[in-house]
């Protein structure tokens, strides 16, 4: 599940097990990227009320676009786990497996509006070419009906997912198998 130890559930500090109960309830398991951050239990809280800030708070990127922003972040990354568990939750949320798998694949095959495409672009230059990202990109967003506020989270939701990208693939997670069969 991971390179590192990965604490089993009764060694982990209750206020962070709590986190555990809501996946367990709403999926039948628990996440292994919540198992693995328990080895550094307040970083699992920290991290776990900042995710759910940006992927299921308010916005006006809907929660499908939040998770399209996730897989082609991760895409780009070549994160395995976040590939395959966003997809999960992209197949979960449009009910669109052939959706969810083109972003897996390559966004850029995917049936999305324009706007999508541009959200996606931007997401995927502040991961691979940061150096290049100009005042034009966040302008190109703004131009094709985005906000100010809505350009401000896709940008974090990017940044959030290069975050994640580089602990799960820098340390080894191994998504859940259940990821695999979930919106199919």
């Amino acid at each position: 599940m991971s390179w590192l130890r990965t604490p089993e559930e009764g060694e982990v500090p209750e206020e962070a097990r709590a986190l555990f109960d809501k996946p367990r309830e709403k999926l039948g398991f628990v996440p292994n990227v919540l198992r693995n951050f328990a080895l550094r239990p307040r970083h699992l809280a920290r991290w776990q009320a900042h995710y759910d800030e940006l992927m299921l708070g308010e916005s006006g990127l809907s929660k499908a676009e939040r998770e399209m922003i996730a897989v082609a972040v991760s895409v780009a990354n070549r994160c395995h786990y976040c590939i395959v568990s966003h997809s999960a939750a992209l197949r979960k949320r449009t009910g669109d497996a052939a959706l969810a798998d083109a972003i897996a694949s390559n966004y850029k095959y995917a049936e999305l509006s324009a706007k999508q495409r541009e959200m996606l672009d931007f997401a995927v230059k502040l991961t691979r070419s940061i150096e290049s990202v100009e005042r034009a990109d966040v302008e190109a967003l703004l131009a094709i009906g985005w906000t100010e506020e809505d350009v401000f989270d896709i940008a974090e939701v990017a940044a959030m997912f290069n975050f994640t990208n580089r602990l799960a693939s820098g340390l080894g997670w191994q998504p859940n198998r259940e990821y695999f069969t979930i919106g199919r």
